[in-house]
Formats: C-alpha cells, sequence, structure tokens
C-alpha cells in the first residue's frame, strides 16, 4: 500500500514523508546498528517530528526591541506537555525537550500482561497543571495498541485538551483499535507496518525499541 493510500485509509494518521527521517528509519531497521547508534538517531530523528507535529501551535504577538529597532514579534502562547510512554517512549523524549525546552514532562508506565490479558499500568506522574494543555504522547512502536489506548485513556481522566500520539512505526491493528477508541487523537508516524507476528513484533518492523535503545536484547 503506498502512502498515499494510507493516508486516505487511516483519516486521522500523519505520515511524515521527510528523506532525512526515511534514512534515518532505515539506518533503525538493520539490526547491526548498536545500542548507542540506535539511541542517537532516534533522539535527531524526535527532533524532526517534533517540528511535524507542531506546526499548527497557537501564536501571539507581543512588540519587543530588536538592536535597531521596535517591532511586533510572534511567540507560541500554547501550553504543551510531553508525556513518554516508559521505557521505550524515553528514547524520543530527549529529541522533543530540546525542542520544547520550556515544557514540563510526564511519565506513563504501562505494559500489556498476556497472562493477565490486560494492561498494567506500574507507573504514573503527570505534572500538576496539565489540565486544559495540548499533550504530545511518545512511543516509538504502535503494536497491538492496547498500551497507548490505556495512556491515552489516563491522559483524559485529567481533563487535558488534545492528545498528539507520536510514534516511528504502527501496525494496521494497532491503528484501527487506536482510532475506534480516541478517534480524535491525531498520529504522526513515519510508516504503517505490513502485520505483526504471533509475539505482537511489528514486520519488517524493527524489532523490539526498548531493547535496542538500552541494549536488553
Amino acid at each position: 500500500m503506498s502512502k498515499h493510500s494510507q493516508k486516505e485509509q487511516y483519516k486521522n494518521v500523519n505520515i511524515i514523508n521527510h528523506p532525512l527521517l526515511t534514512h534515518s528509519l532505515s539506518t533503525l531497521r538493520k539490526k547491526e546498528t548498536n545500542s548507542s547508534e540506535f539511541r542517537r538517531i532516534l533522539a535527531e530523528m524526535s527532533r524532526l517530528m517534533a517540528y511535524e507535529c507542531s506546526r499548527d501551535l497557537s501564536m501571539k504577538t507581543y512588540p519587543i526591541d530588536t538592536p535597531l529597532e521596535k517591532t511586533d514579534c510572534s511567540f507560541i502562547c500554547e501550553d504543551v506537555t510531553i508525556v513518554s510512554v516508559m521505557r521505550a517512549g524515553m528514547g524520543m523524549l530527549d529529541g522533543f525537550m530540546q525542542m520544547f525546552p520550556l515544557s514540563k514532562v510526564g511519565h506513563i508506565g504501562i505494559y500489556r500482561d498476556k497472562f493477565l490479558n490486560n494492561t498494567v499500568e506500574y507507573y504514573f506522574r503527570l505534572p500538576d497543571d496539565i489540565e486544559g494543555n495540548k499533550i504530545f504522547l511518545l512511543d516509538p512502536l504502535l503494536a497491538t495498541g492496547a498500551t497507548v489506548v490505556a495512556a491515552i485513556e489516563r491522559l483524559k481522566q485529567y481533563g487535558v485538551k488534545e492528545v498528539r500520539f507520536n510514534c516511528l512505526l504502527a501496525s494496521p491493528e494497532g491503528l484501527e483499535i487506536l482510532q475506534n477508541v480516541h478517534p480524535d487523537v491525531q498520529i504522526y508516524c513515519l510508516s504503517i507496518e505490513r502485520t505483526m507476528n504471533e509475539k505482537g513484533y511489528l514486520l519488517p518492523g524493527l524489532g523490539d525499541a526498548g531493547d535496542r535503545i538500552y541494549g536488553t536484547l
């Protein structure tokens, strides 16, 4: 399926198509790429993704003094909170924080337990003033969609304004679930993968993002 037809099928999915990101993604896919390179490249890619998903942030004009004269300049006037889904989302966090250095950061530790057949939350920490904020939610891979759906449900309990989910790769199955449960969430990704295998890994994918980030293969 072409990227154009993918966009038509998934109305709220924004597929970021840029040579720099495509090249970097190809490097991440290679099994020879070690953890150090994987972390560095992922951080670089995250900065570019932060640029793309923030194109329509609200701006406000204020008068300033340049070294030569007074002028009116525009500044971002919207509160943004960056939230990482642990542990793999931590690999994207530095890149987003570099682009939004004044933003506050939240962490959600959640995973799907195959024995309980349910998601398990083991850590949850958000800024106190998150209500009404725009959320950039980070997790490199969207596979079954269970953890991301649960994370968004928790965020909505705190009255956030809007959630924008950022990932590198997504499965058709995960996108369908996420869209059905949270149709208001905009999704930013680089590729919609072919499918998942019996263990829930994306194909062709890049393996387990957390293991590759932290060298715990």
